[in-house]
Order: C-alpha cells, then structure tokens, then sequence
C-alpha cells in the first residue's frame, strides 16, 4: 500500500508541500494520513473536502495514469523517507515529501550544481553553458537544470556523460518543450528526470517557478548564464540565496540585454565567475564532503571536532529541534546553520525529519 498511498497523497486537491510535511510529520507515513479518524486530522489546516479524501481507500483516489507509473519498470518514486532523499533538498523551507523520476536514481546522491539561463539564448551563451556543464561535471559535479530551451539544454547537453538531472513543472511522464524530447531520452539514460507533480500534469504557468525552487534546493549552487533582467533564471537565483546555497554569474557584454540579468546578480553579491575552478574553489568544504560516501551509521566519536559543529551538536537532543530554534540557541543565522547542518547529516552526526528539524544521531557503540 505504501507506494499507493503516496501517490495518492499527493492526488489530493489543494493539499500542497507544506500540509503533506504536517501531515507527515504527525502521522510518520503516507500509509497512516489514510489510517487516521477525521477527528485526528482536526487543526492541521485541511478543508472538509481534503479530510473526507483521507478517508478513503487511497486506491480509489489513484488515477490510470497513476497506475501505469506504478507498474511500469523504467519509472520510480523518491519519498521523503527514503535514504537516498537528497540531504539538501530536505533543508528548504517546503521540500517536496514526494518526486517522481526516471532514470538514474544513483544522481540523486551525487554533488549538484544549477546551470540556468535564458531560453532565447544567443550561440555564444551556449557555447559557454556547455563547455561549463562539461567541465563541471567531469570535476564530480551533476549538473542539474530544468530542461528548458536555450541554456538549460545546453547544460544538459555538456553534462551528458557525467550526469545531469533536468526538473520539470510538467510530470515527469511529459517532455517540455516537445522540441527537448530527444535529449529527455538522452538524459534519463546518463542521467535523471524529476518532477514533484503527479504523472499527466500539463504544462501551466504557475508551476515552473515552484519547479524552480527544487532545481536551486537540490543544488550546492546556481550558476547563471545569460539572462534577461526579469528572466525566470532571476527568481532560481533569488530561491538560490534565500535557501542560502551559492549564486554565480558570467558577466557578458554591456550592450547585450541578457547580460543584464547576470549584471544584476554580480551588483547584489554574486560570484562573477570566468572559469570553472571560480565554482569548484567558492564551493569549498561542502562539495568535497559531498563528493564521498554519506554514510548510514553514526562515526565513532561522541562530538565533532570542527568547533562550529560542536556549537550546534552541544544544543541537539534526539528530540528533533527546529533550524530556527537551533539558531537561536546556537547564536547563528540561518544561512550560516543551514551549511553545517549538512555537514553533520553527510559525517552522520544529526538526521532530519519532516518539517525541516533535527535530532542527534546516537554514536556507534
């Protein structure tokens, strides 16, 4: 049932990210949210319309293309239970408790960094999206983009043989634009397909810039090449900065109008970036930390030895604590909190759970 049940969950009307993480985080599994009396699901924000759909069997709730995802040998579900959940994207503020993929699963544990940029992107622009991507991705990083024309299939085009996830605002059932269907087919064999919408959803406006947010959320960083000033790749940049991961930018010509997007970033604190060792270096510790194995077990010592993880490990208990009251506790903002909480979780000194908290993981005996 587990599978059905999630998927089911998120067949659901209206009920988004966030209330699946609460119901989640009060009732543990996809499983027990259609296990559970209406009275229990009194006070979490749900309509009446939503809590008689958890009352019902979730195979009703399922729909035949729903089915054809579940039987089908070459698609599969990440839940946010799932080892292999990627540890960054747990940390923004509404991870999506469910992704649909196809492909490669073993990219979703691989380093990330975002190569986005404008769809009307000039021969040069290319160019550099992909000689980036290829260089890039041959140093150990998957790069991962949202499939759209221009920069994005680009990127996705010089990561081929290292690895590339693409993230689309469609299900990941459909390729976006049609004219990217033969390097979709290209991608899920070197690479990844996700999405977080159910399989069948057509394209819509209103669900790419939500797209957007897992694109930088999975991501050490967001490089940008070629934007307008009110490209989309901006709002990736701003999500960027607001889940505290690293924004890049290649500066171009002043009399061109993509130039200006970048220009902007670079005003407001963006990295300018003219080579690939201009990533790999302002990326530091957390992308050599990521490049290893994560481990599943706790190490073999009691408390670390980096004094920041100390700081944040001394206020931790094995009852999981919020990152804000972390912080407070700690003294730290929540940009700073949020990269030693990754850390921690890769060495294998904390665990999350859902709704954005952490608890201590207890040491190997």
């Amino acid at each position: 049932m587990s599978d059905t049940a999630w998927l089911a969950l998120c067949r659901i009307s209206g009920l988004g990210s966030l209330r699946q993480q609460a119901l989640l985080a009060r009732f543990a599994t996809a499983a027990a949210c259609f296990q559970t009396g209406a009275g229990m699901l009194q006070g979490l924000g749900l309509s009446a319309r939503q809590i008689q759909a958890l009352q019902k069997d979730p195979e009703d709730i399922l729909t035949a293309a729903d089915r054809r995802w579940l039987n089908s040998p070459d698609t599969d579900l990440c839940r946010w239970t799932d080892a292999d959940y990627p540890p960054l994207l747990r940390q923004i503020p509404d991870p999506p408790p469910l992704l649909f993929i196809r492909g490669q699963r073993s990219c979703l544990s691989q380093p990330m960094l975002a190569i986005v940029g404008s769809r009307s992107a000039s021969a040069a622009g290319t160019i550099t999206a992909e000689a980036f991507a290829r260089s890039l991705g041959e140093s150990g990083l998957c790069i991962t983009s949202g499939l759209a024309l221009g920069i994005d299939a680009a990127a996705h085009r010089g990561a081929l043989t290292s690895g590339t996830v693409a993230v689309l605002g469609t299900g990941a059932d459909l390729i976006y634009p049609r004219a990217n269907l033969q390097l979709a087919h290209r991608l899920i064999e070197h690479g990844l397909i996700i999405s977080e919408q159910a399989p069948e959803t057509g394209p819509h406006s209103g669900l790419f810039p939500r797209r957007n947010r897992i694109i930088s959320g999975l991501s050490l960083g967001v490089l940008i090449v070629e934007a307008a000033e009110n490209s989309g790749s901006l709002i990736t940049a701003r999500l960027a900065m607001e889940q505290g991961r690293e924004v890049f930018a290649i500066p171009g010509s002043i009399h061109s109008p993509l130039s200006r997007g970048p220009h902007r970033l670079i005003r407001e604190g963006a990295k300018l970036v003219e080579s690939a060792e201009d990533v790999l270096s302002e990326l530091g510790p957390l992308y050599g930390a990521l490049r290893q194995s994560r481990p599943v077990t706790a190490p073999n010592h009691w408390t670390p030895e980096d004094p920041r993880q100390a700081q944040v490990w001394a206020v931790l208990d094995f009852d999981p604590l919020s990152a804000e009251e972390i912080a407070a506790r700690c003294g730290l903002t929540l940009s700073e909190l949020s990269a030693i909480l990754l850390e921690m979780e890769i060495s294998g000194y904390l665990t999350a759970s859902p709704g954005g908290r952490f608890c201590r993981l207890p040491p190997i005996s």
